[in-house]
C-alpha cells in the first residue's frame, strides 16, 4: 500500500507538493479550508524571484543570495538562502510543466523584472500583475485533472481541527466538514495553510487566513521562531472604496517605482520628510513613516493617498492599463479611476516571516509533521523578506518536503537543530520549549507554559517602562482586559498594540488583554464544537499571543519588528534598486 501524505493548504505550496507527490505515487490527500483558489497565492500581485540559465546581463546565484541576506538585516539561515537561490530554476520549470505561462519579453525569452533591494532583474511575472493567480489557476487546473485521475483526493471546505498523534509523531489529522469531525489518518502530514493577516484590523490577506496551521503545530508540541516580524504592505486599499470589493487590495510597490507619489488629506507630499528614498524606501520604512505622519495629524486609523497620476503624464494615455490591468479593474469596480484621481491607502499586514520552525526538507520537531510556505519558518526570510521571495520558499521547500517524505525514512524523525539542542518556541516567548521530546502538551499545559514565558518576557518591560507616549499606529483602540473577546476586539488590539509602531508599554498593554481574553476562550486546547468561526478565534488568540510575547523579548528594533522604545537598527538597511524598469 502506498504511504499517505496529507497536505492541509492549497495555496502555491500545498498544491505543488500534492502534484510531485502524487506524480512519484504518494495516496495525497489535499484539504482545503474554503475552495482551492482561497489563498493569499492567488492575491499575491509581485512575481517570483529566480536567476535562470539565461539570467540578466550580470547577475548570479551569488547575488540573489546576497540580496536575500542584506533584505533580511543579518537574521536569515544563510543555508536555507543558498538552498532556495540555487535551486529556483528547477521550481520554475517544475510551475512550467503543470502549465504555468510566465510574460516574455520583446525577445521573446522570459520578461525579468527589477523589484526593490533586488541588484538585478529577476522576477518573473504571469499575466503582468496577476503572477499569483496564474500561477494557482494553473496548479489548480492540473490537481483537478489529477484527481479525475484518482491520483489526488481533495477535500473542500474542510477545517482542520488538530493534528492526530500516535506517540510521538504525527499519525494524521481530524477536521471539520458539513458540521461532522472526522479523522483522516496519513503517514506524514504537510501543514501549507499560509499566514496570519486576520490577526490585524487591514490586511492584504484573505479570510481564511487565520493561523490555523500554526496553532496546529503548536498545540502537537512543534517549535516556532521568529514570530515577532510579521510585514507590513504600505498600500493597501482603504476608506468606504475597499468595502465594495469582494477581498483585500494591495496596490503594488511596483506602481510607486513607476512614478507614483504618496500624499496626505491635505494634498500634501509627505515621504522626503521620512526617508531620503521617499516612495522607493524599503516598504516597512514606508508603513512606519505612513503610521508616524498620520498619528502627527491626529488620525492614526485614518489613511492617506496614492496619486498615480504623474505616471500617465510621463509615459501617456492608457499605460497604467496595460502596466497594471488587475489594479486599474479593481479600482474601478471601487468606484475609483486611477488615471483621473487619488487612491486611498494605508498599511496592511502582509507577510509573517516566522512560523513553525522546520529544516532544509521542511520537518518540524515533530516526527511525521512538515510545513512549507509561509506557515513555516526555513529562516530564508529573516527579520524582513526580499521582494518575489515568497511564492519562491513555498516551491522549493515545498518541493523539499516532498523529496524527503518519498525517501521513506522508517521513523520520520524530526528535524534537529544544528547546534543539537531542543527548538525553542518563538526566538521570542523567553524561549518557551515545545518539542517532541515532551510530547505533545495538553491545552493547559501550552497555556501554562506559554503563560510562564510571557511572565518572563515581560519582567523587564513592566519594570522599566511607564508605558508609551507614542500613539500607536490604530489609534489606542482595542480596550482593555475588560473589553469582551471577539475578533473584531482582537483585530483592533493587535493592530493598535503590536501593528506596525511598537513600543514596550504598548505590547505590555496587549498581553495583559489577551492573557484575560485566554482565560475565557482557551486557545492552548482545541476548542469544543463544529463551528469553524470558533477554532479561527481561538487559533487566532494563540497566535497573538506568541506574537506578542516574541516582540517583547526582541527590545531592539531589526527588519520588519520596530520598536519605538529603541528605534536604532540592530543593522543597517541594505541598498535599494530602482524598482521603475519593471
Amino acid at each position: 500500500m502506498n504511504r499517505r501524505l496529507v497536505v492541509a493548504g492549497s495555496g502555491i505550496a500545498g498544491l505543488y507538493a500534492a502534484l510531485l507527490a502524487s506524480e512519484a505515487g504518494a495516496d495525497v490527500v489535499l484539504l482545503t479550508k474554503g475552495s482551492l483558489d482561497q489563498s493569499n497565492t492567488w492575491y499575491a500581485q509581485g512575481g517570483i524571484s529566480a536567476v535562470l540559465a539565461h539570467p540578466a546581463p550580470g547577475d548570479t546565484v551569488a547575488a540573489h543570495i546576497q540580496d536575500t541576506l542584506r533584505a533580511g538585516a543579518g537574521h536569515c539561515n544563510e543555508a536555507a538562502v543558498r538552498v532556495l537561490c540555487t535551486e529556483a530554476r528547477q521550481d520554475i520549470a517544475g510551475l512550467q510543466r503543470f502549465g504555468v505561462s510566465f510574460d516574455t519579453g520583446f525577445d521573446g525569452g522570459t520578461a525579468l523584472g527589477l523589484e526593490a533591494a533586488h541588484s538585478a532583474p529577476r522576477i518573473l511575472h504571469a499575466g503582468g500583475d496577476a503572477t499569483g493567480a496564474r500561477v494557482a489557476e494553473a496548479l489548480i487546473r492540473s490537481v483537478l485533472a489529477a484527481e479525475a485521475d484518482g491520483r489526488i483526493t481533495i477535500l473542500a471546505g474542510a477545517c482542520a481541527t488538530s493534528l492526530v498523534l500516535d506517540g510521538p509523531r504525527v499519525a494524521g489529522l481530524e477536521y471539520l466538514h458539513d458540521g461532522a469531525t472526522s479523522r483522516l489518518d496519513g503517514d506524514a502530514v504537510l501543514l501549507a495553510t499560509g499566514g496570519a493577516g486576520q490577526l490585524f484590523a487591514q490586511t492584504t490577506n484573505p479570510a481564511v487566513a487565520t493561523a490555523d496551521g500554526l496553532a496546529l503545530a503548536v498545540r502537537a508540541g512543534a517549535a516556532v521562531a521568529d514570530l515577532e516580524f510579521f510585514q507590513f504592505h504600505p498600500t493597501c486599499l482603504a476608506g468606504t472604496e475597499a468595502a465594495r470589493l469582494d477581498g483585500p487590495l494591495l496596490i503594488s510597490e511596483a506602481v510607486r517605482g513607476e512614478g507614483a507619489i504618496l500624499v496626505d488629506a491635505g494634498g500634501r507630499r509627505f515621504m522626503k520628510a521620512y526617508h531620503p528614498d521617499a516612495e522607493l524606501a524599503p516598504r516597512d520604512v514606508v508603513s512606519r513613516s505612513i503610521a508616524l505622519h498620520l498619528a502627527k495629524l491626529g488620525n492614526p486609523a485614518g489613511h492617506v493617498y496614492l496619486d498615480a497620476r504623474p505616471i500617465e503624464k510621463l509615459h501617456g494615455p492608457g499605460f497604467l492599463r496595460r502596466r497594471f490591468p488587475t489594479i486599474t479593474d479593481a479600482t474601478l469596480a471601487a468606484g475609483i479611476d486611477w488615471t483621473a484621481g487619488l487612491v486611498p491607502v494605508a498599511p496592511a499586514a502582509h507577510y509573517w516571516m516566522g512560523g513553525v520552525a522546520t529544516g532544509l526538507s521542511g520537518r518540524t520537531s515533530v516526527p511525521g509533521l512538515y510545513a512549507a510556505g509561509e506557515v513555516a519558518c526555513t529562516g530564508v526570510h529573516g527579520a524582513n523578506r526580499l521582494a518575489s521571495n515568497s511564492l519562491l520558499e513555498g516551491l522549493v521547500f515545498g518541493r523539499r518536503a516532498v523529496e524527503d517524505f518519498l525517501s521513506g525514512d522508517p521513523d520520520g524523525g524530526a528535524w534537529v537543530a544544528p547546534t543539537g539542542t531542543p527548538p525553542r518556541t518563538a526566538s521570542a516567548a523567553g524561549g518557551l520549549t515545545l518539542t517532541s521530546a515532551s510530547g505533545a502538551p495538553a491545552g493547559a499545559q501550552v497555556q501554562s507554559r506559554l503563560g510562564a514565558a510571557w511572565e518572563e518576557s515581560t519582567t523587564g518591560d513592566r519594570a522599566g517602562h511607564s508605558g508609551s507616549r507614542l500613539v500607536s499606529f490604530g489609534g489606542g483602540v482595542g480596550g482593555g482586559p475588560d473589553t469582551p473577546f471577539s475578533r473584531g476586539a482582537l483585530r483592533s488590539l493587535m493592530t493598535a498594540k503590536a501593528g506596525v509602531l511598537r513600543s514596550g508599554g504598548l505590547l505590555c498593554e496587549a498581553g495583559r488583554t489577551l492573557e484575560a481574553w485566554a482565560a475565557v476562550v482557551r486557545p492552548g486546547a482545541v476548542p469544543a464544537g463544529a463551528d469553524p468561526a470558533a477554532h479561527e478565534d481561538a487559533n487566532l488568540l494563540l497566535a497573538a499571543q506568541l506574537l506578542v510575547a516574541a516582540a517583547l523579548h526582541r527590545r531592539g528594533s531589526l527588519g520588519a519588528h520596530h520598536r519605538s522604545d529603541e528605534p536604532v537598527e540592530t543593522l543597517p538597511l541594505p541598498p535599494k534598486a530602482s524598482v521603475s524598469h519593471d
